[in-house]
Order: C-alpha cells, then sequence, then structure tokens
C-alpha cells in the first residue's frame, strides 16, 4: 500500500466532506480516492468515514488519526521539495578548459537527464588539480598517465597543409637537412592541457632522440597563440584529432611513439566521482 498517497486521499477527503470532490483536490480520480481510503481502512482494521449517499463524516477513529496522516502528507511534501532544491543545486566541475563550448553544452544537458545540475569550469590542468585539492569544486576532471585514467585521448600533430597520404607524422622530419638551414625549422607546439609530465617529458625525450633543436618544442600559456602559429606557418600542434577537426587542422597520430590524455575524477566524496565517471558523454566531451 501507499501510505503517502492513502493519507493524501483521506486528509482530501475529510476536509471536502466528499469523495468527489476531495479526489478532485487531490488530482486523482475519485475511483482512486475510494480504493486508497479503503486500503487505509483496511490496514487498520477500522473505518475512517461513515458514508452515506451524499456525504462522509468522520468515524471518532478518523478524526484520531486525521492529526498524524496530515504530518504524514506534510512531511512528505517537504521531502518532495528538498529532493527537488537537491536536484537543482549546481554541482561544480572543473573542465579542460580545451572542451568546445558546444560539448560543455551537450554534457550539461545530459547530466541533467542523469540528475545532475552542472556548473563547468574550465580551467588547465594544474589549476584543475587545485581546485580539487581545496575542495573549492565538489569535483575535477585531472590529468593523469593514460594507463592510469579512466578516459585516454589519444594525441597526434596537426598542421595547416594535408599531409596527404601520410597515415603518420614523425618527428624526425621535423629535423631541418643541410640545404635548409637557412629557412625557419619547424615547431612542435606543446598547449596548455599537454603541459603535463607523461606528454610534456615523452615529447622532449623524442625531440632530443630524433636530433631536434630544443627551440622546436615550445610549451605555450595560451591554446589561441600556438594555433595561430600553426595557422601561419608549417608548425605543427599536439593536440587531439577531435581539438583539430574544430580548430580547422589536419591531424596525424605521431609515428615515433604513441601520446596520449589520460583523465580520472578528483573528488571529495566518493559518491560525487562515481556520479560524473556515470556520465556517457564525457568521454565525446574530451575529445576521446
Amino acid at each position: 500500500m501507499d501510505l503517502v498517497g492513502a493519507c493524501r486521499a483521506f486528509v482530501a477527503v475529510s476536509g471536502c466532506g466528499s469523495f468527489t470532490v476531495g479526489a478532485a483536490a487531490a488530482r486523482i480520480p475519485q475511483s482512486v480516492a475510494s480504493r486508497r481510503v479503503a486500503a487505509l481502512e483496511k490496514h487498520f482494521g477500522v473505518r475512517l468515514f461513515n458514508r452515506t449517499s451524499r456525504t462522509v463524516a468522520l468515524t471518532p477513529f478518523g478524526r484520531e488519526m486525521l492529526p498524524s496522516a496530515r504530518r504524514l502528507v506534510e512531511l512528505a511534501e517537504t521531502m518532495e521539495h528538498d529532493a527537488e532544491r537537491a536536484r537543482l543545486r549546481p554541482f561544480r566541475l572543473a573542465v579542460p578548459a580545451i572542451c568546445a563550448p558546444r560539448l560543455q553544452a551537450g554534457l550539461v544537458a545530459e547530466a541533467r537527464r542523469h540528475g545532475l545540475n552542472l556548473d563547468l569550469y574550465p580551467a588547465d590542468p594544474g589549476e584543475r588539480a587545485e581546485l580539487a585539492r581545496t575542495l573549492e569544486v565538489r569535483a575535477a576532471l585531472v590529468a593523469v598517465p593514460p594507463d592510469e585514467g579512466v578516459w585516454r585521448v589519444p594525441l597526434g600533430l596537426a598542421s595547416r597543409a594535408d599531409p596527404g597520404d601520410a597515415t603518420t607524422i614523425y618527428l624526425e622530419t621535423l629535423r631541418a637537412g643541410r640545404t635548409e638551414r637557412s629557412t625557419p625549422r619547424r615547431r612542435v607546439w606543446i598547449q596548455p592541457e599537454d603541459d603535463v609530465p607523461h606528454v610534456r617529458d615523452r615529447v622532449t625525450r623524442l625531440r632530443d632522440a630524433v636530433g631536434l633543436q630544443p627551440a622546436q618544442v615550445v610549451v605555450t600559456a595560451s591554446l589561441v597563440t600556438a594555433t595561430a602559429e600553426v595557422l601561419g606557418s608549417a608548425d605543427v600542434l599536439l593536440c587531439s584529432r577531435g581539438q583539430a577537426d574544430e580548430l580547422g587542422l589536419h591531424w596525424r597520430p605521431v609515428g615515433e611513439v604513441a601520446l596520449a590524455r589520460g583523465y580520472d575524477v578528483a573528488a571529495g566524496l566518493r559518491d560525487d566521482a562515481q556520479r560524473v565517471r556515470a556520465l556517457p558523454v564525457l568521454e565525446h566531451c574530451l575529445g576521446g
């Protein structure tokens, strides 16, 4: 038996003195109100109303039970109100600053369908980790080595020019030949999102291994600056395929080494972390 629903019907009928009017006040069919009151009477084993063909009146037992029924209904309504407020309370989530606005909007919309009212805070990896550590956000998507993360986003090199039939780009091809020493050396731009040891250090080690100059790998504080350099030269940008598409660049994986971003969720509460991990569109938002 739905005890709360039965008490709602009981309170409404007692206040109106009629099953028909009381059912209308409770916004339920008259037959439903009758069944619920009958179920409550069966549960207690005592009648709540004396019924005639035109009116209903509380029995002595009904008058004794009415205050408790009212309190139960009021408590249930308060609980429903509190639950709605909890669902609408913003859940602040720190996300990578590279997430496109369109993908962020899709993430927020999907989260609402899962009862989560996201308030997204775009930030670079270091700031996201600090926000999670200081509990200034309820959760953060933090950068981790790809083999330790929940999500893995492959990285490659993107250029203005179409590499044609090439399926990969080898970093060693950026090494200047003897006849090219008078021309500017092509550079690899590392954006803030990839300025983390498990990406940056692997690229710099590869740079040294294939004989590039130190200045040919540039860590920048601005994705806009890096993209502008790539659009105006033969330089390449380290990024994901989705990000390259967003920027209008041609993307290929790195030939010498498999590079990837890794992400996990850091949160003060385990339940908060699990709720974020369960969002099905999050991987798409990250570019995976």
